[in-house]
């Protein structure tokens, strides 16, 4: 048994080919991407640099991994959005809100991660603040709080 709220739906399709909606989602996607790019090249530099501990310490495998896999889901919660996913816009709005908190706290945690790091993650929060502005502006707020009627 599977019951779904109507809030569940997509967006019609006025909502999804509206202007305002198609550059937000454009803008979406290639923040979110970018976002993925720096950490898979991120993620690269780390295997690349392992032998070097002033470089590559736990902290910074750690890191990167989890900024590996949380890119994937803010990608692909990105392409779902902008296929009218309400449920993905949802997850986007947290994602991007949560992560752009812990990568505040790695700039500014003295010592743990290497300075290289610290502006790649400066780098990557400005990406997802950008996901985040977008998602929470008020075109996309509008487009998916309105009530599918059916």
């Amino acid at each position: 048994m599977n019951a779904r709220s109507p809030r569940a739906a997509a967006l019609s399709e006025e909502e999804l080919q509206h202007p305002r909606s198609q550059a937000a989602f454009r803008g979406m996607k290639w923040l979110a991407g970018g976002y993925l790019g720096i950490s898979v090249l991120t993620l690269v530099a780390i295997v690349a640099l392992r032998n070097d501990a002033a470089v590559v310490n736990d902290a910074v495998w750690v890191r990167g991994t989890i900024v590996v896999a949380s890119a994937l889901l803010t990608f692909a919660f990105a392409v779902r959005t902008a296929r009218g996913s309400r449920g993905a816009y949802r997850r986007l709005r947290i994602v991007s809100a949560v992560m752009i908190v812990a990568i505040a706290a790695i700039i500014v945690l003295p010592g743990t991660f290497p300075i290289w790091m610290k502006v790649e993650q400066g780098v990557c929060g400005l990406a997802l603040l950008g996901v985040a502005l977008l998602v929470n502006g008020k075109q996309l707020r509008s487009a998916f709080a309105a009530r599918q009627l059916g």
